[in-house]
């Protein structure tokens, strides 16, 4: 037994197995948890920055792909769709992995499985391919969309709680920055005339790195265990699939504009592939950098706060696209777009942080102390964290089908940017309403009050 001043012995590293972690025993994290949190952080970041990169691939490779490729817009919308939507629906899935392989030895396997979307998008990527090979090259790249959900929950369990806004967001932020970062490298190997082929073979040793570098220098924590009934009482609990609705918003924003922002570039605006290029980056990027800040800003003053603000903001940029796209303002347009994605970044970070701060409260409201407390919070907000970002990338879908939609019955993204004002209004009216509207003062848990239930405020998670 350790007290809270009493270092633990040093975790046993056989086969790269911590048998012991407690990040929430202050002695514990300063002398030997810390360390080997921010190494485990640094490698899941660059796995999960890769993962990002394939998982976008064919938002660049779409510019690319001109008329010798007999792919309509509506065509290339769908396309990005449907790897969204893999990249979706596979986060579920690579969620419970962690608990079942290891994080460490599912980073190395989810790393390595990169390898055949690449491989085989450089075997197809030539004119006279169908429309159906792309499609089906495509969903296989959307499991890159799944090391996001794998690397949170395994992150999520290594850092304490304190921590967790500036660590999640960190790690997610990493990894989103591999969206510019291969739009970026289109732009310089596509552009400068290299093709797409080239381009794939630059990341095929990049993903060969990545595996070997989690193998060599990443752990896996004994006490997170599979659990399947932390599954089942997160897809019960409320709050779970709230959470979802609000991460539609932030992420999803995010992911579609992501696949989305060239095209409609091109589509509405007659931008040349390289001419969107030079701007697409740009929205991605910012939002990627930014979201680390939204995390602190949430340990700071509370992710629901920031949350709600920033839904605010959303929505006038919002508003400022669609009167920047019935005027035909391709400045104020691509503006007012890149905002857009800056607080969908912003927004990342603070509604991903409020969800370990959530069952905390709820481990608090149950009467849970201390480790019990913490241990509660961790395995409800790990097992939740995969079904809020695989609904939360969903959002990606909708925007994406939302453009395609809009553009084959109006000709412009217009009628899609109005059902995203809509869509932002709705998450503002229920992030105050569930997080930060007080109706009832808060309960104190007292001997006296012992089977009351108390009113719990959500506003600093």
């Amino acid at each position: 037994m350790t007290g809270p001043g009493t270092a633990p012995a040093p975790p046993s590293k056989g086969g790269r197995w911590i048998q012991h972690w407690d990040p929430e025993n202050e002695t514990f994290w300063k002398e030997t948890g810390e360390k080997i949190a921010r190494r485990n952080l640094f490698f899941s970041v660059l796995s999960e920055h890769i993962g990002f990169s394939i998982w976008t691939l064919w938002s660049v490779l779409v510019l690319f792909m001109g008329p010798e490729y007999g792919l309509t817009p509506a065509d290339k919308f769908m396309l990005t769709s449907m790897v969204t939507l893999v990249g979706a629906v596979v986060r579920v899935p690579y969620t419970f992995a962690v608990a079942i392989f290891g994080g460490r030895n599912w980073t190395i396997i989810s790393a390595g499985l990169l390898l055949v979307p690449t491989v085989a998008a450089f075997a197809v990527m030539e004119p006279g391919t169908s429309f159906s090979t792309f499609l089906l090259v495509g969903l296989l790249a959307g499991i890159g969309g799944g090391n996001f959900a794998s690397s949170m929950t395994n992150i999520n369990a290594f850092f304490p709680l304190r921590k967790k806004g500036w660590a999640l967001g960190l790690n997610a932020g990493g990894g989103n920055i591999g969206v510019p970062v291969i739009q970026l490298a289109a732009l310089a190997i596509i552009g400068a005339g290299g093709g797409p082929r080239v381009l794939l073979g630059v990341y095929i040793p990049l993903i060969v790195v990545a595996a070997v570098m989690a193998a060599l220098f990443m752990d896996n924590l004994e006490n997170v265990k599979n659990d399947t009934g932390a599954a089942k009482d997160a897809a019960r609990d409320a709050h779970t699939w709230i959470m979802s609705l609000l991460y539609i918003g932030t992420f999803g924003s995010f992911i579609g504009y992501s696949f989305a922002f060239g095209q409609v570039l091109q589509n509405q605006f007659g931008r040349t592939p390289l001419q969107a290029a030079y701007v697409t980056f740009l929205g991605p990027l910012l939002g990627s950098l930014i979201r680390p800040l939204g995390g602190w800003l949430a340990d700071r003053y509370g992710g629901a706060r920031i949350s709600l603000w920033n839904y605010v903001g959303m929505g006038v940029a919002t508003a400022i696209l669609i009167g920047a796209s019935m005027e035909k303002s391709l400045a104020l347009f691509t503006a007012a777009f890149v905002v857009l994605f800056v607080l969908s970044g912003l927004g990342n970070g603070s509604t991903f942080k409020m969800i370990p701060g959530i069952f905390q409260n709820k481990a608090l409201a149950k009467g849970l102390q201390g480790e019990e407390a913490a241990a509660y919070g961790r395995r409800l907000s790990g097992a939740s964290m995969g079904l809020i970002g695989a609904v939360g990338a969903l959002g990606g879908v909708g925007i994406n089908l939302a453009f395609r939609q809009s553009f084959l019955s109006y000709g412009s993204g217009t009628g899609a940017f109005v059902a995203f004002l809509a869509f932002y209004a709705v998450c503002f009216v229920v992030t105050w309403a569930v997080y930060l509207r007080r109706t009832t003062p808060r309960v104190p848990v007292t001997a006296s009050t012992s089977e009351e239930k108390p009113q719990l405020s959500y506003a600093e998670v």
